[in-house]
């Protein structure tokens, strides 16, 4: 029987610049199966779709109880490691993410992505350490993405904003993270200096117009997400389809659908 053990080792494995791990992240189980469907050998969650999809705000607004329960159903409906993103820890303190971090090793996911947001370095540093601590009394080698959001919020005055990306990620590192995921950014120049600063996979979230996987991967980029991207995309299409419909009594943006058979039987046996 496969552990989370031994999903935790695999995932930290597919983490490598040669073919970098390209994940679409999903946010419920029938997105999950999809990618994996899709043959992933991975699937991550966006905690801005789960968080739409069970009808609050991202940003720390939904609940862990309810965080932890999709995690849960989307580990045990796919075969392949998941990793879980859970906004700044879903607790108030180190010993909250802690708590967090117990509950998604439970769930069965194999990583987690923790952001810093607006929060102090050294909180963010501290939650790190908290969640390496609860995956290190669990036994497993938890995946830990920390992200690090100076480029995605534009934080601090511009021509301090690399050193200060990689002084956040040393301090993460040290803190017991696995990998460090900054989003906001795919410049080529930038993305090299990330590469040669940080002793970690780098992730970084990619969208229209962004340069290829294997782009990214010849700068030595380990992991590539869309994050929220495939949801929103998914969400346009509920308001296309609404917005002609009701404008023009017509169904064009339906064209392109899945089939309703192939989407059923991805959620049978």
């Amino acid at each position: 029987m496969t552990t989370t053990v031994d999903l935790a080792r695999r995932f930290a494995a597919l983490h490598t610049p040669a073919a970098p791990l390209a994940l679409a992240n999903a946010w419920d189980v029938l997105s999950a199966r999809l990618v994996e469907a899709a043959g992933a050998p991975a699937v991550a969650t966006t905690s801005a779709g789960v968080a739409w999809t069970l009808g609050t705000p991202d940003g720390d607004a939904l609940s862990r109880d309810r965080a932890l329960d999709l995690i849960a159903r989307v580990a045990a409906a796919v075969s392949v490691p998941v990793t879980a993103d859970i906004e700044g820890g879903f607790g108030a303190d180190p010993a909250g993410v802690a708590e967090t971090v117990t509950g998604v090793l439970e769930a069965g996911a194999a990583g987690i992505n923790i952001e810093d947001g607006t929060r102090a370095p050294a909180d963010h540093a501290e939650r790190v350490a908290a969640a390496r601590a609860a995956a290190d009394a669990a036994g497993v080698p938890l995946f830990i993405n920390a992200r690090i959001d100076t480029f995605l919020f534009g934080l601090g005055e511009e021509a301090n904003r690399l050193d200060e990306t990689l002084a956040r990620a040393a301090a993460c590192l040290r803190a017991g993270a696995s990998g460090i995921f900054v989003p906001g950014v795919v410049d080529a120049a930038t993305v090299t200096e990330l590469v040669k600063g940080i002793d970690a996979p780098l992730n970084l979230l990619a969208g229209p117009g962004a340069p290829a996987v294997a782009e990214l991967g010849a700068l030595g980029v380990a992991r590539v997400s869309l994050g929220s991207g495939v949801a929103s995309a998914a969400y346009e299409v509920v308001r296309r389809a609404a917005e002609e419909l009701i404008a023009g009594g017509t169904y064009g943006a339906l064209d392109g659908g899945l089939p309703y058979g192939e989407l059923n039987a991805l959620l049978q046996g």
